[in-house]
């Protein structure tokens, strides 16, 4: 594997370093004295500074290894309140396991969440691991948020899975692949472009010679669900309705693997081309409500909209590994091409 070390992380909140000797005092005073903070911890709660002390100095020793990496969690003030890292538990795997363990005063006030995200984004843009894992006594479940928070994945129950202070523990276990956290990046991404909604807007002749569409519905958003606006045309020629097409306004994460334009062309009028043409005359529809770019997304199978999209000239992304909770997958889809289309 490729390593960094721990090197300082920058949160909107926070500042991750190294722990130093120095810090002996806080960690005893912020979290390592606490039986309840150390409930579910391998190590009992320290009965001095001095036994912090002894346990830093091991640790910065460990430094300069650059395959240690060990965090104290420290607020603006730079008050240190507790301390995370991840163990490299099989290089050959390229496989880390992250832990964490936060003084009482500051749970319930999503510090840890945000350090574990921010371990997380260093461990994947700064070395080549492939996965991170992490578990929690199930009777912990405030720790299986905080890695929820963070972008992993519940993965399983794992029986006995580790000895603590009050024995062999029950553990649920998550984790994130690499291949997650660039999809979690990338709907990031797409969720922050812009996009202006006020009302649906006149619709235009939209119509280059040979194919036109009518606009027969207006969908408004659905909140609850997640539902984006979007607007529904028929695809006529010559009178008849060959097909159709849709545009959902704005981008969600359920948008990502689904798309801002749909469309489907009736068998007997397939191999023309319509669908490409039906997909250029949405862009003014598109340009009104200040979008820049449109994800168009097939099943990995579906090689004709596939070429749909590269006469369009959009960009393959990826194809993404559907999540369970999509209604793609649940329709028996597993896998998406992913592709951006700009609006210019």
């Amino acid at each position: 594997m490729k390593h960094a070390g721990t090197l300082t992380i920058k949160t909107e909140r926070l500042t991750l370093r190294r722990i130093e000797i120095a810090d002996a005092e806080m960690m005893f005073r912020n979290w390592a004295n606490d039986d309840e903070v150390t409930r579910y911890m391998r190590w009992q709660a320290h009965k001095d500074a001095e036994e912090s002390k002894t346990i830093i100095k091991e640790w910065f020793e460990n430094y300069k290894n650059n395959h240690t990496y060990h965090w104290g969690i420290c607020l603006e003030n730079g008050e240190m309140i507790g301390s995370l890292g991840v163990i490299i538990i099989a290089e050959y795997d390229y496989k880390g396991e992250i832990g964490y363990c936060v003084g009482r005063k500051w749970w319930g006030k999503g510090y840890v969440s945000e350090a574990v995200k921010a371990v997380i984004d260093y461990m994947f843009t700064n070395t080549d691991i492939e996965r991170i894992e992490a578990y929690h006594a199930v009777e912990n479940p405030a720790s299986g948020k905080v890695m929820q928070k963070a972008g992993m994945v519940f993965e399983g129950h794992a029986r006995h899975k580790f000895k603590n202070n009050y024995g062999y523990y029950d553990s649920d276990m998550y984790g994130i692949i690499r291949e997650m956290w660039e999809v979690q990046n990338e709907i990031a991404y797409y969720n922050a472009l812009p996009c202006e909604f006020n009302d649906f807007i006149d619709v235009p002749e939209l119509s280059d010679g040979v194919i036109y569409l009518d606009c027969i519905e207006k969908n408004p958003a659905i909140p609850e669900k997640k539902w984006v606006p979007g607007y529904t045309f028929n695809i006529c020629k010559d009178g008849e309705t060959i097909g159709g097409i849709n545009l959902r306004i704005g981008y969600t994460t359920s948008l990502y693997y689904g798309g801002q334009i749909g469309y489907d062309i009736d068998e007997d009028h397939r191999g023309n081309g319509y669908a490409g043409c039906a997909c250029r005359l949405l862009l003014p529809i598109a340009k009104a409500h200040g979008m820049e770019k449109l994800l168009i997304t097939n099943n990995q199978p579906n090689t004709a909209s596939k070429r749909v999209c590269e006469k369009l000239g959009a960009r393959l992304v990826r194809v993404a590994r559907l999540p369970e909770w999509h209604d793609l997958y649940k329709e028996g889809q597993r896998y998406q091409n992913i592709y951006e289309w700009d609006v210019e």
